[in-house]
């Protein structure tokens, strides 16, 4: 388990604001990032030292990227795993790439956690309108028909409130391999982050309570409620199961339901995730450096809380704009992602404020 030496270079797969906080972290403990993307730039261009501009398609491409670099990893699931097993014949990819293959396909996440013992919303493979007329005659409504891969702040989602709206449903999914859930009776959301190293290590960062609006995350808060506190260890007992069946190297987040019954896991992202942003500022080392500790074969630091209490709040398209007033309250961490463009719905930034 050789460590990875400072001045190494580190490959991210995906340039967007993720990219943008890894590439801080590599260079804080003296790596260099290099990004390869199909866009020409993007957030994390100004953070990181190079970039290669290719399509996750090009065989060519991705392996001499891969060769340029020391270690890989990748900042969002949303890549076929063809180019991970590309990658992987030329580097070290971390996360592997089973882990990625899970993640990103509901079908295959939910029956393998179920798999380990955790308890999921009712679902059921979809692929046609035959399909999803049986299942919801299984599961009932109100249901939500989610497309199986590349869904992310509640695209690729369909509600059903009644049988009938089935076949509006199929058509708005256009035909795309399909994942029908029954609803969740919950109280509140949490994410389980953890961080895995190349020695098996495992830790945690307390869990936030999780505010959504419109199917993206609005605000991660620290402490969570009593309820949450209370179902943490039980989440935490299935993400470890999680990371040791996979053989995990990095940060993984586990996002969770908390019902009467117990934690109701949701999904599942192999990487660095929106609901640990606080962690930059409200632990004593945030998931981005973990993850560079760990896919480079580092020790771990602690994810102890830094501050008696934390709130992260995302900014939102227009929401951006307001960086005078947050910056006028010295509690508060801005952090700009440098995208052009405040469009309704867009992730433009995150504010975190401390309560010391």
């Amino acid at each position: 388990m050789t460590s990875l030496p400072p001045g190494s270079t580190i490959g991210i797969i995906g340039g967007g604001q993720l990219g943008r906080m890894l590439g801080v972290a590599a260079a804080q403990l003296g790596y260099r990032a290099h990004v390869y993307a199909p866009e020409e730039s993007g957030p994390a261009a100004d953070t990181c030292a190079d970039w290669t501009q290719g399509a996750y398609e090009d065989a060519g491409r991705l392996a001499a990227f891969a060769d340029a670099v020391d270690v890989l990893t990748y900042e969002f699931e949303n890549v076929d795993g063809g180019t991970l097993e590309t990658l992987s014949q030329h580097g070290l990819v971390r996360p592997n790439v089973e882990a990625l293959r899970i993640a990103q396909d509901r079908l295959k996440e939910k029956t393998f956690v179920t798999g380990l013992g955790g308890a999921t919303a009712p679902f059921a493979a979809v692929d046609s309108l035959a399909d999803l007329e049986a299942a919801l005659g299984r599961i009932g409504t109100p249901a939500i028909l989610k497309t199986n891969r590349f869904g992310y702040d509640g695209k690729g989602q369909v509600r059903l409130r009644s049988a009938s709206e089935a076949a509006a449903a199929w058509e708005a999914v256009k035909g795309q391999p399909c994942i029908l859930e029954g609803f969740v009776s919950f109280d509140a959301e949490f994410s389980v982050i953890l961080v895995r190293g190349i020695d098996g290590e495992v830790r945690f960062w307390d869990s936030p309570h999780n505010v959504h609006v419109d199917g993206i995350l609005s605000t991660s808060t620290l402490p969570a409620g009593a309820q949450i506190m209370e179902q943490v260890e039980t989440a935490r007992a299935l993400a470890r199961q999680v990371v040791d069946a996979l053989d995990y190297v990095g940060v993984l987040t586990l996002e969770f339901f908390a019902t009467a019954q117990g934690p109701v896991f949701n999904e599942m992202a192999p990487r660095v995730h929106n609901s640990g942003h606080w962690t930059i500022e409200g632990a004593l080392t945030s998931q981005f450096e973990n993850h560079i500790r760990a896919i480079c074969g580092l020790p771990l630091g602690h994810t102890a809380l830094a501050a008696r209490g934390v709130q992260m709040r995302n900014l939102i398209g227009e929401d951006a704009h307001e960086w005078a007033a947050i910056l006028a309250d010295p509690a508060n961490h801005l952090h700009l992602y440098g995208k052009h463009g405040a469009r309704p719905g867009r992730k433009m930034g995150h504010v975190t404020r401390l309560e010391l």
